[in-house]
């Protein structure tokens, strides 16, 4: 896009047409700065540290219903409109830090499949948590369950967000 922009603006100064020339070179500069900008949002989201990993179970800290983490985004990725009707603004944290696609129990709310929950509204178990979890969309998403109780995310899950294999080495209890 920029590249034939600077060729629309050689041809407008060999044709000595300064008015086009001036247009296009404003909106040369407006894309590179937009370019630019784009490019610094993506290295900051790139690094970003999740509190959370896919496959990791999670409990809300305010509807208290279990879940497993199978998405991820650095910031809030939902409309305005319905970043107002769940009054994002006012976490804490606002729009600006990570949120997780979570899978629901079904046991706990048949009603709600999947929820989008800022990270400061998760609370990781304390230990290996190996109870029920049922969800219809397990089997699609996950291997199984690991030692400490998390769901081992596919292939396809892991290379859509870029995030390695985590798996617990199973526990000996011989030892």
């Amino acid at each position: 896009m920029i590249r034939l922009r600077w060729v629309n603006l050689q041809k407008a100064v060999e044709v000595e047409n300064y008015a086009l020339a001036a247009e296009l070179r404003d909106e040369i500069n407006k894309l590179e700065a937009e370019s630019l900008e784009a490019s610094a949002n993506a290295l900051v989201y790139e690094n970003i540290q999740y509190a959370f990993r896919l496959g990791q179970k999670g409990r809300h800290k305010v509807f208290v219903y279990s879940g497993v983490i199978c998405g991820m985004d650095p910031v809030c990725c939902i409309s305005s409109s319905l970043r107002e009707s769940a009054c994002i603004d006012k976490l804490t944290r606002g729009s600006n830090h990570p949120f997780y696609q979570v899978l629901v129990d079904v046991h706990v709310d048949p009603d709600l499949l999947v929820a989008y929950v800022p990270e400061e509204n998760l609370l990781a178990p304390d230990g290996p948590n190996k109870g029920r979890f049922d969800h219809p969309y397990l089997s699609f998403l996950f291997y199984g369950m690991d030692a400490a109780g998390d769901f081992i995310p596919i292939k396809q899950l892991r290379e859509k967000y870029n995030r390695p294999r985590h798996e617990v080495p199973p526990i000996d209890e011989d030892a």
